[in-house]
């Protein structure tokens, strides 16, 4: 663990230990620990869900974010994708909070939503494939027996 990472710890060790947010209550998590981005992504992810939109969830924050929209909505889940696997500590167990499978592993630590911007990509010819592709008897093709 790096200097920097050890800081971070104890930091988030501090803040739980004073402000000891309730984790069943996502609210509180926020209004204790949380941030106004944090609480925004939130926000974004359950309007998104509300009018059945899919978002691409990338890296820590944006995963802190879904983690608290599936706290007030858990089915607004049925409509993320996880962009990539961050290489920050603790987004690999998010993820699983969340039940989603990362689209991408590229040791992506960027924060400029770089994975997410290449998973659309993936996502958009997934769409595509499901979209347009034709059945066999659409195109012509025989089956052999």
């Amino acid at each position: 663990m790096t200097k920097g990472s050890t800081l971070k710890v104890r930091v988030i060790e501090r803040a739980l230990e004073l402000h000891k947010p309730d984790p069943r209550d996502p609210i509180d998590v926020l209004a204790k620990v949380g941030g106004f981005e944090i609480g925004g992504i939130a926000g974004l992810i359950l309007g998104a869900a509300y009018h059945r939109v899919p978002v691409v969830i990338d890296g820590f924050i944006s995963s802190a974010g879904a983690l608290l929209a599936q706290g007030l909505a858990p089915s607004c889940v049925d409509y993320m994708f996880a962009g990539h696997l961050s290489k920050e500590p603790g987004h690999k167990f998010m993820l699983q909070r969340l039940g989603l499978k990362p689209l991408l592993d590229l040791n992506l630590r960027l924060g400029e939503g770089t994975g997410a911007a290449l998973a659309m990509n993936i996502i958009e010819a997934a769409a595509q494939v499901i979209g347009k592709m034709l059945t066999f008897e659409e195109a012509g093709v025989s089956r052999s027996k």
